[in-house]
């Protein structure tokens, strides 16, 4: 049988290898952190299972009343614990990690007590469900058998975890299209039963077999009468507003960023860069006109109608070369062989040796993104990461469909696989989680993760991706205005009130996206808060710390030893980072 391995055991034999000599404030923070890493995964057994911690996947999590009591008891707990440490006497690497473990405590238990999404979002709980499957039968950390009958476990809790749903959930706070989206979602769990538990029950003896099909049968159950739920009592009643306001998004925004950017600020540098890219954008626009048309006179002083009228004309040369409906994985495939040979040829960054693999979205998970990659837990190391991208919805129109191919052309998928595969996500996530201080994988920064991604790709277009290819570098600043909008129409919807036609105004006229696109962003930006935000403000960050390094490191600066070495820390914020190698303060005086 197998036997995994507990949090603390790993973070014991970390503290045993340190290599610096511990004092007592190190000794001290470190048995903190052992005791938080081994105790937190109990909190969310779905989610110690996405970790990589093992012991707790024959569980499912509790919901309500007395289980937010318990997260909000253990988090000052522990917020308590740290504020007897001084920080200024720990190591700058437990430095950073004080830092990042006071913040993410502080900003918890704002979520469970001014955030509240536990009593309007029933999208947490579309995810719960269906991760509660997926995480077990996604990957081989354990014997099938054995992942197969804690899919029994959790399956045979599915009635009781649907009755705390419908318990918790207050559906006159529930926003209409969060209802909308938790009636689309809430039957892909079935999907992963069907596809990824049925046909491997024949491996199990016949007494356990029986016990995993009554437990399928039960939940199946389970799940359609939480469907009827949904469709019949909550989406009637969804009241609730789906924008933040201008409070709760700052502060919302301040625990996601973690950064010394502002609201104020962020719109700022994106209306700067908008005009800039856009301009950029014209420049290489007229280059390739001029390829096709040799004897075109440019105005020495375009109008913006022009200038959008040049830049669209040749955006439409990419658009032009798009793969067929059915191609769409299949074309993200060659993309990612591709994009590997240019990283490996070009010795741009260190390649890890984990598997990656391209799947078809989850459906529970659809509605939200084109793709996402998905990591394996800091705690399951090497294991496949799954590049998904979703399929075309089968209701779409023709009209529909190729609106989505013109946005996701040929090229635009080069850039799609850059940004989540090689060299983005699973390239920087498979080196965060070799970081031997777990705490910092469990606490990573979505804005150096993303801004990562984004960094990536313009490296790669920067060392001649595609043969310098102007139409690639031309679709990779439209992805990038893309960016930009995100973090515009953040603030816009959530702290303002932006409609839906100055939303697709932002999108489709000022950075050039398709309507599907538009459309899903909107969907996107109303369900979630702060997190598009993070791609911008990450980008920006680490352009400037590429910057500054070069200027600090001078006729040293090497690209390979520069990516390696800021991918060596884990995914803290950028500015943890910059601190880190420059050997400024961590901890404010």
């Amino acid at each position: 049988m197998y036997k995994p391995h507990s949090v603390i055991g790993l973070i014991l034999t970390w503290i045993t290898v340190s290599v610096f000599a511990a004092s007592p404030a190190n000794s001290q923070f470190e048995q903190l952190i052992a005791r938080y890493l081994d105790e937190y995964p109990a909190l969310s057994p779905v989610g110690a299972t996405g970790l990589g911690d093992h012991r707790f996947d024959h569980r499912l999590n509790e919901v309500g009343t007395e289980a937010r009591a318990r997260e909000l008891a253990f988090y000052r707990h522990v917020l308590d614990q740290l504020q007897t440490i001084n920080p200024a006497q720990l190591s700058r690497s437990d430095q950073v990690d004080y830092v990042l473990l006071t913040q993410d405590l502080a900003g918890s238990i704002w979520s469970i007590e001014v955030l509240q999404e536990w009593a309007w979002n029933p999208l947490v709980y579309t995810r719960l469900c269906g991760s509660a499957i997926y995480g077990l039968m996604a990957r081989d950390f354990a014997p099938l058998n054995t992942r197969l009958q804690h899919v029994t476990d959790r399956l045979e809790a599915f009635p009781r975890l649907f009755r705390q749903i419908r318990a918790t959930l207050q559906p006159e706070r529930v926003p209409r299209i969060h209802a909308e989206t938790a009636v689309k979602q809430n039957r892909g769990v079935l999907s992963i039963l069907e596809n990824r538990v049925q046909p491997h029950v024949n491996v199990l003896p016949p007494a356990q077999r029986e016990r995993l099909e009554r437990a399928m049968a039960t939940a199946k159950a389970e799940v359609e009468t939480h469907q009827q739920w949904l469709e019949k009592e909550l989406l009637p009643q969804a009241q609730g507003i789906f924008r933040l306001g201008r409070q709760r998004y700052d502060q919302k925004l301040a625990f996601t960023l973690k950064t010394a950017f502002t609201r104020e600020q962020i719109q700022a540098r994106g209306q700067q860069e908008l005009k800039r890219v856009r301009q950029e954008m014209y420049e290489i626009s007229k280059q390739v006109y001029q390829t096709h048309y040799p004897y075109t006179r440019f105005p020495a002083r375009p109008s913006p109608a022009y200038q959008q009228a040049i830049i669209r004309a040749c955006l439409e040369l990419a658009y032009a070369e798009a793969p067929a409906p059915d191609q769409v994985v299949a074309c993200a495939k060659e993309t990612l062989a591709q994009a590997r040979d240019f990283v490996t040829t070009r010795d741009l960054v260190t390649l890890p040796p984990d598997p990656l693999e391209i799947i078809i979205m989850p459906e529970f998970e659809r509605g939200v993104a084109l793709a996402y990659c998905d990591s394996p837990g800091p705690l399951d190391v090497g294991l496949k990461t799954f590049y998904a991208v979703a399929p075309l919805p089968e209701d779409w129109t023709k009209a529909q469909i190729t609106s989505f191919l013109r946005e996701y052309n040929v090229r635009s998928i080069h850039d799609l696989t850059m940004h989540e595969a090689m060299p983005g996500h699973f390239l920087q996530l498979a080196h965060a989680n070799r970081y031997p201080g777990k705490l910092r994988a469990l606490l990573a920064s979505g804005v150096f993760i993303e801004g990562w991604a984004i960094y990536s790709e313009r490296m790669m277009i920067n060392a001649g991706y595609l043969d310098n290819d102007p139409l690639m570098r031309l679709i990779n600043l439209k992805w990038y205005l893309r960016g930009i909008a995100n973090a515009l129409m953040d603030q816009g919807i959530h702290a303002g009130d932006m409609t839906r036609e100055e939303a697709m105004t932002l999108m489709m006229e000022d950075t050039f996206q398709e309507e599907r696109e538009a459309a899903a962003k909107w969907v996107r930006a109303q369900l979630t808060s702060a997190q598009l935000s993070t791609y911008f403000v990450g980008t920006l960050e680490h352009f400037d710390l590429r910057r500054d390094i070069e200027t600090a490191w001078g006729d040293d600066f090497d690209l390979k030893t520069y990516h390696d070495t800021i991918l060596s820390f884990g995914s803290p914020p950028v500015q943890m980072v910059r601190a880190l190698i420059l050997n400024q303060a961590i901890i404010p005086e």
